[in-house]
């Protein structure tokens, strides 16, 4: 029975992915992602369903236009795959239990900041504005222990970035912030904690890659929000372990 939840649970991942990444392409520009129809954004040709198939479309048409033949992004198949694949993620590691939901809801937010912030480097306001009442509703009616360490979290969280961007003027941005005051609120003040400690380990470790492979220089902008967004998964998957393999190491 679980396999085929887990079947499920991959395929509507990958819907929702091909949603998630319409969101965060679109919000970053005010373009509406609710009325109007998928288009090519090389010729401006409407897609039809044929071409919209998740993951399925961008093989078949080997990742270029219908009509034009312009490349696609691979980053549309690649936020499929994932969302797909975190969607099972938190069936198997939570089940049917409350935080299930909140790792859905972690999930499809870091997806569609993933594409905002590698596209645009923008982690936009409206999204973050979103997701709060929704965070919020969700950690009053699934309380973390204690209750407050919510709102520890998110003051915590909050407050460390908006030190680091005084300190470094501009070594972070104020979405940046305002991601980790919700992520705050969502993990609680010693998970947040292990995000920012894990966000610049992982970010270090890829910005090194990518200068070693001369992808990147010195002076290129690197979006922060993907290795926030890559900590905080880690973190809310597999965070109780990690602290308790840390503890065991120290003591």
């Amino acid at each position: 029975m679980d396999v085929y939840i887990a079947i499920i649970m991959f395929m509507f991942g990958i819907i929702f992915g091909s949603f998630f990444n319409v969101v965060g392409r679109r919000m970053p520009q005010g373009e509406s992602f609710s009325t109007s129809r998928s288009y090519c954004s090389s010729c401006s040709q409407t897609l039809n369903g044929w071409d919209m198939i998740p993951v399925l479309s961008y093989l078949t048409l080997r990742g270029r236009c219908r009509y034009c033949k312009a490349k696609f992004s691979f980053l549309y198949p690649l936020t499929e795959l994932l969302t797909g694949l975190l969607f099972v993620s938190s069936f198997l590691v939570y089940g049917w239990s409350y935080e299930l939901i909140g790792a859905l809801i972690l999930v499809s937010l870091g997806m569609i900041i993933l594409v905002s912030d590698l596209v645009y480097m923008i982690i936009p306001d409206h999204l973050l504005l979103f997701y709060l009442p929704l965070v919020i509703l969700f950690r009053t009616v699934y309380p973390l222990e204690p209750w407050y360490s919510s709102i520890i979290g998110a003051l915590t969280a909050f407050l460390l970035i908006f030190i680091i961007i005084f300190i470094t003027q501009g070594g972070m941005g104020s979405g940046d912030m305002k991601l980790f005051g919700l992520l705050g609120f969502l993990l609680g003040w010693q998970q947040v904690l292990l995000v920012f400690f894990l966000s610049i380990l992982i970010g270090a470790v890829i910005s090194i890659l990518l200068l070693s492979l001369r992808i990147i220089d010195r002076k290129t902008p690197v979006p922060f929000g993907p290795y926030i967004i890559i900590a905080a998964l880690i973190s809310y998957f597999a965070g109780s372990d990690i602290m308790g393999w840390y503890v065991l190491l120290v003591w």
